[in-house]
């Protein structure tokens, strides 16, 4: 009887509405390794405060794009959300310094950079109104296209989708000379049935997830950036929280985005799989240009970079983020690019 009992005021608990709801959203789907991590740390979030704080995220970009979740934040229809670079970038436009393209190849650099620099970003959305709850990698990111793009000249001919307000994005691709068709994340399927646009970004699991690659024949090995997410909380929920319970939540949080950080590294390795047997093809520099070639994109990366100097992120900033590069290939001089094989 006792066993009884427990079990369900044990559950009644589980049931019962917390005092704080925190109702966020997301663009991950439904049944994706993000809402079972949600579900279980939201469980752990409220036995830890006493049922003072709960989570419930709306999925599947039901919710809208970033941009439409960020516009119902500050209407107070949602207080928070996991959020890519892009949407990052709409709250503190000096994240993207850690998401310049050309300039990371592996892992194991953009962890120490972003490591060190986390502190400055989060001191940069408390000073927005948000709390960030914990960090994740989103991942390298490839170009897909219809034509394999051996060239610039190549480049310059295809339709390229960029993301609608992408600052850095926009940066970049006038440096090299392309226009882009701006679109938001929900637009760019229906796009490219329509051949309004021919070539995207993408992670391997975005791609795969999305379904784009049916779209696509070609996708190139070497990466152009990392992408980072995050999940912040409006300031004007979190501060309802007990300093306690805000304590509590914030050691929570970190270990859970941590594990969806490596899920997303194993999903794009096994989605590179599919998209090779889905017929993808892969393409190289080809060896006697590889020098050359990439020392042009990563020159004019270099021009974008300088002319986004006090518009997305100030001179000390980026001074820092490049010294921290420099300082990790020093110790690690075997440090490679994570191309696709």
């Amino acid at each position: 009887i006792l066993i009884g009992i427990l079990m369900i005021s044990g559950a009644a608990f589980a049931q019962a509405e917390p005092k704080i709801l925190f109702k966020m959203a997301t663009i991950a789907p439904r049944g994706s390794f993000m809402m079972s991590l949600i579900n279980e740390m939201d469980a752990e979030i409220r036995k830890a405060t006493n049922n003072e704080v709960g989570i419930k995220l709306y999925y599947g970009g039901v919710q809208g794009d970033e941009k439409d979740v960020l516009r119902k934040i500050r209407l107070g229809q949602l207080h928070g959300g996991t959020f890519t670079g892009h949407g990052l970038g709409q709250v503190v436009p000096e994240i993207k310094v850690t998401e310049l393209p050309y300039h990371f190849r592996n892992y194991n650099e953009v962890e120490y950079v972003r490591s060190a620099l986390r502190p400055t970003m989060e001191q940069f959305f408390e000073e927005r109104g948000f709390t960030v709850l914990g960090w994740n990698e989103i991942g390298f990111v490839y170009t897909f296209s219809k034509v394999p793009i051996t060239s610039i000249e190549i480049a310059r001919q295809q339709k390229w989708w960029m993301w609608e307000g992408d600052q850095l994005a926009r940066a970049m691709f006038d440096a090299f000379g392309i226009t882009p068709v701006p679109l938001s994340l929900k637009d760019v399927m229906t796009s490219l049935s329509t051949r309004m646009i021919d070539t995207a970004s993408s992670t391997p699991y975005g791609a795969v997830a999305f379904h784009w690659y049916e779209r696509f024949e070609y996708m190139n090995e070497h990466p152009t950036t990392n992408v980072q997410g995050a999940t912040i909380v409006s300031h004007r929920i979190w501060k309802k929280v007990t300093p306690e319970s805000q304590q509590r939540i914030k050691e929570i949080c970190q270990p859970y985005f941590d594990r969806l950080s490596l899920h997303s590294r194993k999903q794009d390795r096994k989605s590179i799989e599919v998209l090779k047997k889905a017929g993808i093809q892969i393409v190289p520099f080809d060896a006697g240009e590889e020098n050359e070639r990439f020392n042009f994109i990563f020159e004019t990366s270099v021009k974008a970079r300088e002319n986004l100097v006090g518009q997305l992120y100030s001179r000390d900033l980026l001074d820092r983020m490049l010294f921290l590069l420099e300082e990790y290939r020093k110790n690690h001089p075997d440090s490679h690019v994570e191309i696709i094989r």
